[in-house]
């Protein structure tokens, strides 16, 4: 054993590490180290696709962050001009619209069908189903932006307004908590207004064979009737497929339920193809309830789903979407 140890002490370093292994499993009584680390090497690879997955939903939230530096350095860079001017954050905006609108070309292959349908001018309200992660949603305001020169007015969900940092953002953007009141200001000044009676439901607890959460919601239908405006439903293909929820994991639905708390991991990010569908406006009637225009909204938007989704979704057949172009016919 001196032996040994004198020819570690005489050895070149690479020799002088493998003594200390190799004395380490005499002392430890493990066996070879090189075993154990093999078996890490392999739980590595094993687990590294599962840690990617739940990686990509944070770049989402990287991209809003940065949306928001870049306004914080605009208002810098305009303070001496209006601070509250419509004019102000114009620019802002379209040049936000191209960033979203080029990741959504880049990353999903992003389309919309049926953009004729949203009005030059005037008002109208534009209800769609809730993807895990509504990244969706954010795509087809960049193109409203971008093609139509117009803002659309969305309804959030209350606790987006208490995620720090977010403030700017959402008003610059026009976002709303969503007080029938206000909505209804919004449609009669001759906004457009997006919104998703589903919301965070219907995010979280959806899954790939693509339920409406709606409940028994229909204040967005008075909403429609008190502003005398049409509603447009909308549906993007593959949406679940581009981001999946935990949510109907039994713990997960519970503390939603007991603390109305979006807690559920969201994973995924895959780049597959997503495509938008606008249906046709539903008109304006004084003769029907908010319950009935509820009802009939709801059934437009699934008549969506029936007719361009493949039920039950597969992340795979999303991603071969990308090169081969398959439409579902109703």
């Amino acid at each position: 054993m001196s032996n040994g140890n004198q020819s570690c002490l005489f050895g070149d370093g690479a020799y002088f590490v493998v003594c200390i292994f190799h004395a380490f499993e005499e002392w430890s009584g493990i066996g070879p180290v090189e075993v154990y680390l093999s078996y890490l090497e392999y739980l590595a690879w094993v687990f590294t696709p599962l840690v990617v997955v739940f990686i990509l939903p944070f770049l989402i939230v990287i991209l809003l962050y940065l949306s928001i530096l870049f306004l914080h350095v605009y208002k810098h860079k305009n303070q001496l001009r209006e601070a509250y001017s419509n004019n102000l954050w114009d620019g802002a905006r379209k040049t936000l619209a191209t960033l979203w609108d080029g990741h959504g070309f880049i990353w999903h292959g992003y389309e919309i069908h049926g953009m004729e349908k949203i009005p030059n001018k005037g008002a109208a309200l534009i209800v769609y189903y809730h993807g895990a992660i509504p990244i969706d949603y954010y795509y087809f305001l960049a193109n409203v932006i971008i093609q139509k020169g117009r803002i659309v007015h969305s309804v959030a969900d209350h606790f987006l307004f208490k995620v720090p940092g977010f403030k700017l953002l959402l008003e610059v953007f026009s976002v709303i908590h969503g007080p029938q009141e206000e909505c209804v200001k919004a449609l009669k000044s001759g906004h457009l207004l997006g919104i998703s009676p589903g919301g965070v439901r219907e995010a979280l607890l959806s899954d790939e064979t693509y339920p409406l959460l709606w409940g028994k919601r229909k204040g967005f239908a008075q909403v429609a009737i008190d502003s005398k405006v049409p509603i447009i439903p909308m549906f993007t293909k593959n949406v679940r497929e581009g981001f999946r929820s935990l949510g109907n994991l039994r713990f997960f639905r519970w503390s939603y339920e007991k603390f109305r708390v979006p807690m559920a991991p969201v994973y995924g990010g895959f780049p597959v193809k997503f495509r938008t569908y606008l249906g046709d406006p539903i008109p304006y009637d004084p003769n029907i309830s908010a319950a009935e225009l509820a009802e009939k909204t709801k059934q437009a938007v699934q008549a969506l789903i029936d007719r361009h989704q493949i039920i039950p979704g597969n992340v795979l057949r999303a991603l071969l979407e990308r090169f081969h172009c398959r439409h579902k016919e109703k």
